[in-house]
C-alpha cells in the first residue's frame, strides 16, 4: 500500500515566494523579463509606489513581492504572507488599512500598494493579488481590481482563484473585461461617492462652524486647501515641488511662516507653475486670501473632536481644517471624481446651513447622475465641443470631460500617446464655461484643475456681454445648461443665446423649471422655434432638487439652426419615477434606479421600441406629439391624453356600484319600517 506523503509545511515566506515562482514558470513567464521580484522592481513602478509617501502617519512598507507590468491595461502586484490566517484583515466596515494590518496581511498590503500607485498619478488602474498559505496544499489567493486611491476604491474578482489569467495578453484581456467596472457599477459608485462626500461635508461644516468660519468662506477654504495639496507641476508635467501635507503646517507664529500664509503661498506656486493666466490667478487668489486673512486662525488651539484622532496635541484652526480635508477628501479624490462635482457638493451642503436652501439666490446645482444623463443624451464624445453658459461649479463640464476622455481611451487605448494627446486637446480646447459669480467661478476653476486641469476655457463674465469672438472661435456643437431660475423667464434666455452661438446641427439640453415650457418663457420659446428645433421634453422627478429647493423641472433638448418643423413630432417622456426617493438625509433606492437611468437613454433613442430592463409602461411614459408655435406647450402633461372610452371592466364596476347602492337603499327602507 502506497504511503501518503503529507504536504511539507512552509517555514519561511520565501517558501511561498517559491510557490508563486513555480506557478509563473508553468505559465512560461520569465523572471526579470515578464515579472519582477521585490529586489528588482522597475524604476517607474518604484516611483509610483512613492504615491503613498504622502500619508504622514504610515511608514514606508517596502515593495510588493512580485510585479508584472507587461499587460497593456494595468500593472499587477502580488503580496505574499506566510500562514493562511494572514490572507486578509477586515471588519464589518471593510478591509483594514491600519499600519499593523498593512504590514502583516497579504490583501491589505497589496491593496495599500495598489492604491498608492494610483495616488502617484502614474497609473489609473492596478490589479492587486494577496496570497497566503501554510503549505502547497493550503494556499488561498484573492484578486482585486483597483480603480482609485481611496480605501474603498476596489472590487474583489470573486470568480478568480488562480494565477492562470496572467498567462499572456489574450488571457489577461478576458480577465480584464470581466474585472473592469460595468456601467451599473460606475453608476452605483457615483451615488455612493456622492453620499460619502455629503457625509464628510456635513462633518466639515460642523468643524468650520465650531471655529467661526463664515458660511461664504467655507467652500473657498475647501477649494483652496485642496489646491495647496496638489504637487506643483510645470506645463511639461515635471514636478517642481511636493504638495502640502498636514505635517508641513507646524504652527509657527511668525508672519511669513504661519499656517495660513504657507497654504496661500503654495496655491500661488501651483497656479504660477501651471501658467494659469494672471487675471484668472488674481481672481482666484482674491478669493483664497480668506484663508490667511485672520491671524488668529493660525494660533495653536485645543483640537475639535472632528480631528482629535488625526492630530496629536494642539493645532491651528487652519491646520485642523486642512487635516480633515486631507484625510477625508484629498486622499480619496480620484475615486470620488468621475462625474462627481466635488466643489458643488460642498457648496450645496454649506448653502443649506447658510440660507436654508438655494431659493434666495436662484442657484440650485445639478446632481451628478443628472449631468451624466444629459451628457449621454446629447451623445458627447471625444470630438465634441461642449459649452455651459451658466457654469456654476462646472458640474456639466466635469461630466462632459469624463465622457470625452472615456471615449478617447476606448478609441486609442489607455495610456497610449494618441490617447494622451487627445485628452490634452479635450482639456485645453474642447470645454468652454462662462460664470458671472466670482465665488462660483473660483469653484469651477478649482474643480477642473483637480481633474488634471480642464480650466483653460472657464471665463468669469456676463454670458450675454462676453466678446463675440469667444464663441465664434470655440464653435460649440454641444450645449448643457442649468441656468439660475431667478433670471428672467426662469433662465430660458441662456439657451436661446447659446443656440445662436452653436454650429448648425449642434444639440443643446437645458434643465429648467417647467413653467418655462408652459407660458413663463413664451418670448424666448417662440423666438427659438423660428430658428431651432425642439426635439424632446423630459419631465423630471418632482423631488429632484430636494432638500435644496422644491422646483418642478423638465429637460428640453433642442437642435441648433434648424427651424422647427410643425409637421414633425416631439418626444415627450415622463421620468418622474427615476427609482429614487429623496429625503433631507439620503437618496434612497426604491425601484431599480441604476437600470432606470440606463433605460431613459434607450427610451430617448428608441421610444416605445426601447429594450428596457426596469419595469416601465412605455405607452404611459412615452408620447410623440406635435407642438404649436405658441411656445407654451412644451411639457409632458400637456400632451398626455386620457382615454375616455369605457372598457368592459368600467361597465362591470359601474353596474356593481349601482346595485350596491340599490341594495343599501332597500335595506335602509326596511330598517326604517321596522322602527
Amino acid at each position: 500500500m502506497a504511503q501518503l506523503i503529507e504536504p511539507k509545511s512552509y517555514k519561511l515566506e520565501d517558501h511561498l515566494n517559491d510557490w508563486v515562482k513555480a506557478k509563473l514558470d508553468v505559465l512560461k513567464l520569465k523572471n526579470q523579463k515578464d515579472y519582477y521580484t521585490e529586489s528588482a522592481i522597475p524604476d517607474y513602478l518604484k516611483e509610483a509606489l512613492k504615491g503613498r509617501a504622502k500619508t504622514e502617519n504610515k511608514t514606508n512598507f517596502g515593495k510588493p513581492d512580485f510585479s508584472i507590468t507587461g499587460y497593456k491595461q494595468a500593472p499587477v502586484i502580488i503580496e505574499n504572507k506566510l500562514g493562511l490566517k494572514k490572507l486578509i484583515a477586515e471588519t464589518k466596515d471593510g478591509i483594514r488599512f491600519d499600519e499593523k494590518s498593512i504590514k502583516d496581511y497579504a490583501v491589505n498590503g497589496a491593496l495599500y500598494y495598489a492604491t498608492g500607485m494610483i495616488a502617484s498619478g502614474k497609473y489609473h488602474e492596478v490589479i492587486a493579488i494577496g496570497i497566503a498559505g501554510d503549505s502547497d496544499d493550503t494556499i488561498e489567493l484573492k484578486v482585486y481590481y483597483v480603480y482609485g486611491s481611496g480605501e474603498h476604491s476596489f472590487k474583489l474578482i470573486e470568480n478568480v482563484s488562480t494565477l492562470d489569467f496572467l498567462e499572456n495578453q489574450k488571457t489577461f484581456d478576458v480577465f480584464y473585461k470581466d474585472a473592469s467596472l460595468t456601467d451599473d457599477e460606475k453608476h452605483d459608485i457615483l451615488i455612493k461617492s456622492q453620499a460619502e462626500l455629503q457625509k464628510y461635508a456635513k462633518s466639515l461644516n460642523k468643524l468650520m462652524h465650531n471655529h467661526n468660519i463664515t458660511a461664504p468662506q467655507r467652500v473657498l477654504y475647501v477649494s483652496g486647501m485642496l489646491l495647496s495639496m496638489q504637487n506643483v507641476v510645470d506645463t511639461a508635467g515635471t514636478k517642481i515641488q511636493d504638495g502640502l501635507v498636514p505635517e508641513d503646517l507646524k504652527g509657527i507664529q511668525t508672519e511669513s511662516k504661519r499656517d495660513g500664509i504657507q497654504i496661500v503661498n503654495q496655491i500661488k506656486e501651483f497656479l504660477t507653475a501651471r501658467h494659469i493666466p494672471i487675471e484668472k490667478q488674481n481672481l482666484m487668489l482674491a478669493s483664497f486670501g480668506e484663508i490667511s486673512k485672520d491671524i488668529q486662525r493660525d494660533e495653536l488651539e485645543i483640537l475639535d473632536k472632528e480631528v482629535s484622532k488625526l492630530i496629536d496635541g494642539k493645532a491651528s484652526i487652519n491646520k485642523q481644517i486642512f487635516t480633515f480635508i486631507y484625510h477625508n477628501i484629498f486622499l480619496s479624490i480620484d475615486s470620488m471624481a468621475g462625474h462627481l462635482d466635488i466643489m458643488g457638493e460642498m457648496y450645496s451642503e454649506f448653502l443649506k446651513y447658510a440660507l436654508g436652501d438655494g431659493k434666495e439666490i436662484g442657484i440650485v446645482l445639478t446632481p451628478p447622475y443628472i449631468t451624466k444623463m444629459m451628457t449621454t443624451i446629447l451623445g458627447v464624445n471625444q470630438n465634441s465641443k461642449v459649452m455651459d453658459l451658466a457654469t456654476g461649479s462646472a458640474g456639466f463640464l466635469i461630466s462632459s470631460m469624463e465622457m470625452m476622455i472615456d471615449d478617447a481611451e476606448a478609441n486609442y487605448g489607455k495610456e497610449t500617446t494618441s490617447a494622451k494627446d487627445k485628452i490634452s486637446s479635450i482639456k485645453k480646447e474642447q470645454l468652454l464655461g462662462v460664470e458671472l459669480n466670482a465665488e462660483m467661478f473660483t469653484l469651477a476653476a478649482t474643480n477642473m484643475i483637480l481633474r488634471g486641469d480642464g480650466s483653460s476655457n472657464i471665463h468669469k463674465g456676463n454670458t450675454f456681454n462676453t466678446p463675440e469672438q469667444l464663441y465664434t472661435d470655440f464653435q460649440a456643437n454641444k450645449l448643457l445648461l442649468n441656468p439660475p431660475f431667478s433670471y428672467d423667464e426662469n433662465g430660458m434666455p441662456f439657451i436661446a443665446f447659446g443656440l445662436e452661438k452653436m454650429e448648425k446641427g449642434g444639440l443643446g439640453a437645458i434643465i429648467i423649471q417647467d413653467s418655462a415650457g408652459s407660458g413663463k418663457a413664451v418670448k424666448s420659446n417662440q423666438a427659438m422655434l423660428k430658428k431651432h428645433t425642439l426635439k424632446a421634453s423630459i419631465k423630471m422627478p418632482t423631488d429632484l432638487f430636494q432638500p435644496m429647493a422644491g422646483v418642478q423641472t423638465s429637460i428640453y433638448v433642442l437642435e441648433a439652426h434648424k427651424p422647427h418643423d410643425y409637421a414633425t413630432t416631439v418626444k415627450f417622456i415622463d421620468f418622474r419615477n427615476d427609482g429614487y426617493k429623496r429625503t433631507s438625509r439620503a437618496l434612497q433606492e426604491i425601484d431599480k434606479p441604476t437600470k432606470r437611468y440606463a433605460d431613459i437613454i434607450k427610451i430617448y433613442k428608441a421610444g416605445r421600441n426601447a429594450k428596457v430592463e426596469a419595469n416601465w409602461n412605455l405607452n404611459e411614459v412615452y408620447i410623440e406629439d406635435f407642438i404649436t408655435s405658441s411656445g407654451s406647450d412644451w411639457n409632458f402633461d400637456q400632451h398626455k391624453t386620457i382615454d375616455s372610452k369605457p372598457t368592459l371592466e368600467d361597465f362591470k364596476k359601474t353596474v356593481s356600484d349601482y346595485l350596491a347602492w340599490e341594495v343599501s337603499n332597500i335595506l335602509k327602507q326596511r330598517g326604517d319600517e321596522g322602527k
